[in-house]
């Protein structure tokens, strides 16, 4: 027979087992929200705008007949390069040779008349020396010396004309180039004074890109620059960027000559003329590119990734911000333009601020979280920690 304090210490160690199982399985509070952020800083952006441009060559012939005639040859290949003053043209020249011919006959003429006038000339000046000519005699005689001279003038003018044009019968290219196709083929009749296009020259390399940009953006970045908003660019660092239709980067990179003076009055937009080499004739005239085009350095800009701004209802942007207690909360912001390393933000935000990018799913306004350093998973799975500062070596160099 169990004893009743026996019993009653058997219960006692029978309930607090039980209790010590029951703390032995229940749930454990759950943990902190885990976001990823970034710490932010002032640094020097360069100011780069993505703009709309047009490849026009850099020089443009339009192959012409200087005289008329009938297209007797075609000596180049369509879409060929061609040398400045190689023939592309014959014109068949028997007309011309004939005009040469009576030409310089004319000027043989002219010539023989010439010697004989100077010959009656020099006869009555002696004569007139002698006393046995009269002075209206050797004065008749030197005027029909130098009409005789003159007539001899024009006939060298007209000899050199019918050259002129004789060689005018090749057609000769004016600049060098590739040629387009050929618009005239032999057997053609030209007319004087047509003007008919054969073919046309282009000069390829280097070329031109056309970029156009608002008045009003230009305005606004002079004032910057103007009030020290924007430090302004050394001439011989502005290298212009361009982007292919393909969206891959062209391989060489442009200098800016000069921005128009004048703004088209349709669109409220000026021309700025960008010089590329094109070695490889990798961009044809009319293409459609993207220019990005530095103008300037923002000497204290905050930079923050792209997926942390966020916008309310109303499109006013906005980010999530680590404060005191590694509490959240959304703070508004104002963005300017969007470069490489993502937003450039103008107000909001001061260097030190821990800015979310990733986790917002799991954060409210006054969540407490875990914060952890953003770390950009590559391609491949390659983990990429970005550095304090946002902004590339790259962009550095503009």
């Amino acid at each position: 027979m169990i004893k009743p304090r026996r019993l009653i210490a058997c219960v006692l160690m029978i309930a607090l087992s039980a209790c010590n199982q029951k703390q032995a399985v229940a749930p454990m509070p759950a943990g902190l929200p885990e976001v990823s952020i970034v710490n932010v800083r002032a640094q020097p952006v360069p100011y780069v705008r993505s703009l709309p441009g047009r490849v026009a060559p850099l020089r443009v012939a339009e192959v012409r007949s200087r005289v008329s005639g009938l297209v007797i040859k075609r000596l180049f290949e369509q879409g060929s390069h061609v040398k400045e003053g190689d023939i592309l043209y014959k014109i068949d020249p028997a007309p011309y040779e004939v005009e040469l011919a009576r030409s310089e006959a004319e000027l043989a003429k002219a010539e023989a008349a010439l010697t004989l006038a100077t010959q009656q000339a020099d006869r009555l000046g002696l004569l007139l020396a002698r006393g046995t000519a009269s002075q209206a005699q050797y004065d008749g005689a030197s005027a029909a010396q130098k009409q005789a001279r003159a007539e001899v003038a024009a006939a060298k003018a007209m000899r050199d004309r019918a050259k002129l044009n004789l060689g005018y019968t090749d057609l000769r290219a004016p600049i060098s180039g590739r040629i387009g196709r050929a618009l005239l083929t032999e057997g053609n009749l030209i007319e004087q004074g047509s003007g008919q296009v054969f073919a046309t020259i282009q000069q390829l390399d280097p070329i031109y890109v056309d970029i156009t940009q608002s008045v009003g953006e230009l305005n606004k970045i002079r004032r910057d620059l103007a009030r020290g908003e924007l430090l302004s660019l050394a001439n011989d660092v502005a290298n212009v960027e361009i982007i292919l239709d393909d969206g891959t980067v062209y391989g060489q990179t442009g200098k800016l000559l000069f921005s128009d003076v004048t703004a088209d009055p349709s669109t409220g937009q000026v021309t700025m003329r960008v010089l590329f080499p094109n070695p490889q004739d990798e961009l044809f005239p009319g293409m459609y590119v993207r220019a990005r085009l530095p103008q300037g350095i923002d000497a204290d800009a905050i930079v923050v990734p792209q997926q942390a701004v966020h916008r309310t209802s109303d499109g006013k942007p906005e980010v999530w911000v680590v404060r005191d207690g590694d509490k959240v909360i959304l703070h508004p912001v104002e963005v300017g333009p969007v470069t490489d390393e993502g937003w450039i933000v103008r107000e909001g935000l001061k260097s030190g601020d821990r800015v979310v990018v990733e986790g917002f799913q799991k954060i409210s306004p006054g969540t407490q979280v875990r914060p952890v350093e953003w770390k950009l998973v590559l391609p491949g799975g390659i983990e990429f920690v970005p550095p304090e500062s946002t902004l590339s070596e790259t962009a550095l160099q503009y």
